[in-house]
Protein backbone atom coordinates (compact mmCIF):
# COMPACT_ATOMS: atom_id res chain seq x y z
CA UNK A 1 0.00 0.00 0.00
CA UNK A 2 2.98 2.33 0.30
CA UNK A 3 4.31 1.82 -3.02
CA UNK A 4 1.06 2.22 -4.31
CA UNK A 5 0.77 5.34 -2.40
CA UNK A 6 4.62 6.39 -3.39
CA UNK A 7 2.92 6.05 -7.24
CA UNK A 8 -0.21 8.19 -6.61
CA UNK A 9 1.87 11.01 -5.40
CA UNK A 10 4.47 10.84 -7.46
CA UNK A 11 1.71 10.88 -10.70
CA UNK A 12 -0.54 13.93 -8.71
CA UNK A 13 2.81 15.83 -8.53
CA UNK A 14 4.26 15.62 -11.91
CA UNK A 15 0.78 16.42 -13.04
CA UNK A 16 0.43 19.20 -10.91
CA UNK A 17 3.57 20.65 -12.04
CA UNK A 18 2.88 20.33 -15.54
CA UNK A 19 -0.84 22.07 -15.14
CA UNK A 20 0.82 24.84 -13.73
CA UNK A 21 3.20 25.95 -16.16
CA UNK A 22 0.78 24.80 -18.84
CA UNK A 23 -1.77 27.11 -17.16
CA UNK A 24 0.60 30.26 -17.23
CA UNK A 25 2.23 29.36 -20.75
CA UNK A 26 -0.83 28.96 -22.66
CA UNK A 27 -3.11 32.05 -20.84
CA UNK A 28 -0.69 34.97 -21.40
CA UNK A 29 0.13 33.40 -24.82
CA UNK A 30 -3.25 33.35 -25.78
CA UNK A 31 -4.23 36.40 -24.73
CA UNK A 32 -0.77 38.15 -26.16
CA UNK A 33 -0.51 35.92 -29.31
CA UNK A 34 -4.48 36.58 -29.99
CA UNK A 35 -5.42 32.99 -29.59
CA UNK A 36 -9.23 32.26 -28.32
CA UNK A 37 -8.17 28.34 -28.31
CA UNK A 38 -5.32 28.48 -27.02
CA UNK A 39 -6.88 30.74 -23.99
CA UNK A 40 -9.45 27.85 -23.81
CA UNK A 41 -7.35 25.68 -23.37
CA UNK A 42 -4.83 27.83 -21.13
CA UNK A 43 -8.61 27.99 -18.53
CA UNK A 44 -8.75 24.15 -18.80
CA UNK A 45 -5.60 23.96 -17.31
CA UNK A 46 -5.40 26.38 -14.96
CA UNK A 47 -8.93 24.22 -13.80
CA UNK A 48 -6.54 20.79 -14.16
CA UNK A 49 -3.91 23.00 -11.66
CA UNK A 50 -6.64 23.62 -9.44
CA UNK A 51 -8.28 20.41 -9.02
CA UNK A 52 -4.93 18.84 -9.12
CA UNK A 53 -4.56 20.65 -5.12
CA UNK A 54 -8.03 19.06 -4.37
CA UNK A 55 -6.49 15.59 -5.61
CA UNK A 56 -3.78 16.02 -3.12
CA UNK A 57 -5.54 16.73 0.21
CA UNK A 58 -8.32 14.03 -0.82
CA UNK A 59 -5.04 11.61 -1.25
CA UNK A 60 -3.34 12.79 1.92
CA UNK A 61 -6.39 11.88 3.66
CA UNK A 62 -7.54 8.43 2.19
CA UNK A 63 -3.77 7.08 3.38
CA UNK A 64 -5.68 7.35 6.63
CA UNK A 65 -6.05 4.43 8.90
CA UNK A 66 -8.94 2.64 9.80
CA UNK A 67 -10.46 3.75 13.16
CA UNK A 68 -13.98 3.04 14.88
CA UNK A 69 -16.16 5.28 12.56
CA UNK A 70 -14.24 3.96 9.57
CA UNK A 71 -13.74 0.00 10.05
CA UNK A 72 -12.87 0.30 6.31
CA UNK A 73 -10.33 2.97 6.55
CA UNK A 74 -10.38 6.20 4.28
CA UNK A 75 -9.96 4.66 0.47
CA UNK A 76 -13.46 5.31 -0.42
CA UNK A 77 -12.11 9.04 -0.39
CA UNK A 78 -10.50 8.43 -4.09
CA UNK A 79 -13.62 7.83 -5.54
CA UNK A 80 -15.05 10.95 -3.84
CA UNK A 81 -12.05 12.85 -5.21
CA UNK A 82 -12.62 11.51 -9.00
CA UNK A 83 -15.66 12.92 -8.41
CA UNK A 84 -14.74 16.23 -7.53
CA UNK A 85 -12.20 16.24 -10.31
CA UNK A 86 -15.24 15.53 -12.97
CA UNK A 87 -17.26 18.39 -11.36
CA UNK A 88 -14.34 20.91 -11.94
CA UNK A 89 -13.58 19.63 -15.46
CA UNK A 90 -17.30 19.81 -16.24
CA UNK A 91 -17.99 23.35 -14.57
CA UNK A 92 -15.26 24.50 -16.78
CA UNK A 93 -15.77 22.78 -20.33
CA UNK A 94 -19.33 24.50 -19.90
CA UNK A 95 -17.73 28.53 -19.45
CA UNK A 96 -15.62 27.86 -21.71
CA UNK A 97 -18.14 26.59 -24.49
CA UNK A 98 -20.62 29.21 -23.88
CA UNK A 99 -17.59 31.73 -24.16
CA UNK A 100 -16.23 30.38 -27.36
CA UNK A 101 -19.68 30.66 -29.14
CA UNK A 102 -20.09 34.02 -28.88
CA UNK A 103 -16.44 34.73 -29.59
CA UNK A 104 -17.99 32.80 -33.00
CA UNK A 105 -20.99 34.91 -33.12
CA UNK A 106 -19.08 38.11 -32.38
CA UNK A 107 -16.58 37.32 -35.42
CA UNK A 108 -19.65 36.39 -38.29
CA UNK A 109 -21.67 39.61 -36.81
CA UNK A 110 -18.69 41.67 -37.37
CA UNK A 111 -18.67 43.01 -33.96
CA UNK A 112 -15.22 42.27 -33.26
CA UNK A 113 -12.72 42.37 -35.82
CA UNK A 114 -10.70 39.08 -36.63
CA UNK A 115 -6.95 38.17 -36.05
CA UNK A 116 -4.37 35.59 -36.63
CA UNK A 117 -2.45 33.77 -33.94
CA UNK A 118 1.15 34.08 -33.62
CA UNK A 119 3.28 31.99 -34.43
CA UNK A 120 4.61 31.33 -30.80
CA UNK A 121 0.93 30.43 -29.92
CA UNK A 122 0.99 27.37 -32.50
CA UNK A 123 4.66 26.48 -30.59
CA UNK A 124 2.90 26.48 -27.19
CA UNK A 125 -0.14 24.69 -28.57
CA UNK A 126 2.37 21.75 -30.23
CA UNK A 127 4.25 21.68 -26.65
CA UNK A 128 0.88 21.07 -25.00
CA UNK A 129 0.31 17.97 -27.17
CA UNK A 130 4.02 16.29 -26.80
CA UNK A 131 3.70 17.42 -22.80
CA UNK A 132 0.37 16.08 -22.51
CA UNK A 133 1.18 12.88 -24.89
CA UNK A 134 3.89 11.95 -22.58
CA UNK A 135 1.63 12.56 -18.93
CA UNK A 136 -0.61 10.70 -20.52
CA UNK A 137 1.18 6.92 -21.17
CA UNK A 138 2.81 7.97 -17.84
CA UNK A 139 -0.34 8.03 -15.86
CA UNK A 140 -1.53 4.89 -17.71
CA UNK A 141 1.41 2.69 -15.89
CA UNK A 142 0.45 4.35 -12.84
CA UNK A 143 -2.96 3.34 -13.14
CA UNK A 144 -1.74 0.01 -13.73
CA UNK A 145 0.24 -0.08 -11.10
CA UNK A 146 -2.50 1.08 -8.30
CA UNK A 147 -5.50 0.73 -9.53
CA UNK A 148 -6.66 3.84 -8.38
CA UNK A 149 -9.80 5.46 -9.63
CA UNK A 150 -8.87 9.11 -9.30
CA UNK A 151 -5.51 8.59 -11.49
CA UNK A 152 -7.73 6.94 -13.90
CA UNK A 153 -9.94 9.75 -13.84
CA UNK A 154 -6.14 12.08 -14.54
CA UNK A 155 -5.20 9.76 -17.32
CA UNK A 156 -8.59 10.43 -19.16
CA UNK A 157 -8.07 13.85 -18.65
CA UNK A 158 -4.77 13.72 -20.28
CA UNK A 159 -6.35 11.59 -22.83
CA UNK A 160 -8.89 14.30 -23.50
CA UNK A 161 -6.29 17.07 -23.30
CA UNK A 162 -4.56 15.14 -26.43
CA UNK A 163 -7.39 15.62 -28.62
CA UNK A 164 -8.04 19.50 -26.98
CA UNK A 165 -4.77 20.41 -28.22
CA UNK A 166 -5.14 18.82 -31.56
CA UNK A 167 -7.85 20.99 -32.37
CA UNK A 168 -6.08 24.21 -30.75
CA UNK A 169 -3.63 23.82 -33.38
CA UNK A 170 -6.04 23.26 -35.99
CA UNK A 171 -7.82 26.25 -35.05
CA UNK A 172 -4.37 28.27 -35.16
CA UNK A 173 -3.11 27.66 -38.32
CA UNK A 174 -7.04 28.10 -40.03
CA UNK A 175 -6.69 31.82 -38.18
CA UNK A 176 -3.30 32.27 -39.47
CA UNK A 177 -4.59 31.43 -42.70
CA UNK A 178 -7.21 33.79 -42.96
CA UNK A 179 -9.89 31.71 -41.34
CA UNK A 180 -10.14 33.75 -37.79
CA UNK A 181 -13.44 32.58 -36.53
CA UNK A 182 -11.98 29.04 -36.53
CA UNK A 183 -9.61 29.69 -33.87
CA UNK A 184 -12.60 30.52 -31.27
CA UNK A 185 -14.36 27.22 -33.28
CA UNK A 186 -11.55 25.00 -31.84
CA UNK A 187 -12.10 26.60 -28.49
CA UNK A 188 -15.81 25.65 -28.88
CA UNK A 189 -14.46 21.61 -29.83
CA UNK A 190 -11.97 21.44 -26.56
CA UNK A 191 -15.07 22.64 -24.31
CA UNK A 192 -16.69 19.34 -25.36
CA UNK A 193 -13.74 17.31 -24.86
CA UNK A 194 -13.82 19.15 -21.26
CA UNK A 195 -17.70 18.26 -20.96
CA UNK A 196 -17.41 14.33 -21.95
CA UNK A 197 -14.41 13.69 -19.90
CA UNK A 198 -16.54 15.52 -16.85
CA UNK A 199 -19.41 13.52 -17.40
CA UNK A 200 -17.59 10.11 -17.81
CA UNK A 201 -15.64 10.47 -14.76
CA UNK A 202 -18.51 11.81 -12.34
CA UNK A 203 -20.58 8.33 -13.62
CA UNK A 204 -17.98 6.02 -13.52
CA UNK A 205 -16.71 7.20 -9.81
CA UNK A 206 -20.29 7.44 -8.58
CA UNK A 207 -21.03 3.94 -9.84
CA UNK A 208 -17.80 2.54 -7.51
CA UNK A 209 -19.71 4.72 -4.70
CA UNK A 210 -22.38 2.53 -5.14
CA UNK A 211 -21.00 -0.77 -4.95
CA UNK A 212 -21.61 -1.50 -8.57
CA UNK A 213 -19.96 -4.75 -9.21
CA UNK A 214 -16.74 -4.06 -11.68
CA UNK A 215 -18.25 -6.42 -14.35
CA UNK A 216 -20.30 -9.04 -15.22
CA UNK A 217 -16.91 -11.44 -15.19
CA UNK A 218 -16.06 -10.87 -11.43
CA UNK A 219 -19.88 -11.59 -10.27
CA UNK A 220 -19.23 -15.24 -12.39
CA UNK A 221 -15.97 -15.61 -11.22
CA UNK A 222 -16.87 -15.45 -7.69
CA UNK A 223 -20.06 -17.45 -8.73
CA UNK A 224 -17.91 -20.38 -10.10
CA UNK A 225 -15.37 -20.26 -7.28
CA UNK A 226 -17.63 -20.65 -5.06
CA UNK A 227 -19.25 -23.54 -6.62
CA UNK A 228 -17.14 -25.27 -6.93
CA UNK A 229 -16.11 -25.59 -3.12
CA UNK A 230 -17.45 -28.97 -1.79
CA UNK A 231 -20.31 -28.29 0.36
CA UNK A 232 -21.63 -25.25 -1.08
CA UNK A 233 -25.27 -26.06 -2.79
CA UNK A 234 -26.11 -22.32 -3.77
CA UNK A 235 -25.56 -18.62 -2.96
CA UNK A 236 -28.95 -16.84 -1.61
CA UNK A 237 -27.12 -13.29 -1.39
CA UNK A 238 -23.83 -11.93 -2.68
CA UNK A 239 -22.85 -8.17 -1.43
CA UNK A 240 -19.89 -6.85 -2.58
CA UNK A 241 -18.49 -3.33 -1.24
CA UNK A 242 -15.18 -1.58 -2.98
CA UNK A 243 -13.00 0.17 -0.34
CA UNK A 244 -10.49 2.20 -2.82
CA UNK A 245 -8.32 -0.42 -4.70
CA UNK A 246 -9.60 -3.38 -2.99
CA UNK A 247 -13.55 -5.44 -2.45
CA UNK A 248 -14.94 -6.78 0.53
CA UNK A 249 -17.24 -9.76 -0.05
CA UNK A 250 -20.73 -10.32 2.08
CA UNK A 251 -21.83 -13.82 1.29
CA UNK A 252 -24.74 -16.09 2.28
CA UNK A 253 -24.34 -19.86 0.67
CA UNK A 254 -26.49 -22.58 1.24
CA UNK A 255 -25.42 -25.85 2.85
CA UNK A 256 -27.10 -29.13 3.61
CA UNK A 257 -29.31 -28.76 6.30
CA UNK A 258 -28.34 -32.09 7.92
CA UNK A 259 -24.10 -31.26 8.79
CA UNK A 260 -23.23 -30.10 12.28
CA UNK A 261 -22.30 -26.32 12.99
CA UNK A 262 -18.38 -27.00 12.67
CA UNK A 263 -18.65 -28.48 9.12
CA UNK A 264 -20.84 -25.80 8.05
CA UNK A 265 -18.06 -23.33 9.49
CA UNK A 266 -15.46 -25.84 7.86
CA UNK A 267 -17.05 -25.25 4.52
CA UNK A 268 -17.29 -21.24 5.09
CA UNK A 269 -13.66 -20.94 5.98
CA UNK A 270 -12.59 -23.27 2.96
CA UNK A 271 -14.85 -20.95 0.55
CA UNK A 272 -12.98 -17.92 2.52
CA UNK A 273 -9.52 -19.15 2.00
CA UNK A 274 -10.45 -20.38 -1.77
CA UNK A 275 -11.90 -16.55 -2.64
CA UNK A 276 -8.93 -14.57 -0.70
CA UNK A 277 -6.45 -16.70 -2.77
CA UNK A 278 -8.21 -16.88 -6.57
CA UNK A 279 -8.21 -12.67 -5.88
CA UNK A 280 -5.15 -12.20 -4.29
CA UNK A 281 -4.64 -8.90 -5.73
CA UNK A 282 -8.17 -7.38 -5.37
CA UNK A 283 -10.06 -9.07 -2.35
CA UNK A 284 -9.47 -8.08 1.34
CA UNK A 285 -12.33 -9.32 3.13
CA UNK A 286 -14.34 -12.37 2.96
CA UNK A 287 -17.55 -12.37 5.34
CA UNK A 288 -19.88 -15.86 5.02
CA UNK A 289 -22.96 -16.68 6.80
CA UNK A 290 -24.93 -20.09 5.72
CA UNK A 291 -28.13 -20.79 5.65
CA UNK A 292 -29.58 -24.71 5.32
CA UNK A 293 -30.44 -25.61 1.57
CA UNK A 294 -33.70 -24.80 0.43
CA UNK A 295 -34.89 -26.70 -3.09
CA UNK A 296 -37.40 -24.21 -3.22
CA UNK A 297 -35.44 -21.27 -3.66
CA UNK A 298 -34.21 -19.63 -6.96
CA UNK A 299 -31.35 -17.15 -6.47
CA UNK A 300 -31.75 -14.31 -8.58
CA UNK A 301 -28.54 -11.92 -9.18
CA UNK A 302 -27.86 -12.62 -6.03
CA UNK A 303 -31.11 -12.33 -4.07
CA UNK A 304 -33.48 -15.06 -3.52
CA UNK A 305 -37.10 -15.52 -4.25
CA UNK A 306 -39.63 -18.11 -3.31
Amino acid sequence: MQDRDSVTALTVNLGLICNVILAALKTSIGILGFSPALLADGVNSTSDAVYYIAVKIFMTQAKKPADPEHPYGHRQLESISAIVVGAFILTTGIAIFLESLNKVYALFTHVETGRSATALALVIAIGTFILKLGLYFYTRISVQKTHNPTLRALANDHLNDIMASVAVIIGIVMGRMGFYWMDPAAGAVVAIYIIKTGVEIIMQSSSELMDRVPDARFGREIRDVTLMVEGVKGIEELGIHRVGPYYTITMTISVSGDISIDEGHDISHKLEERLLGHFDNGLRNVHIHYHPHDTGKVKIQGATRK
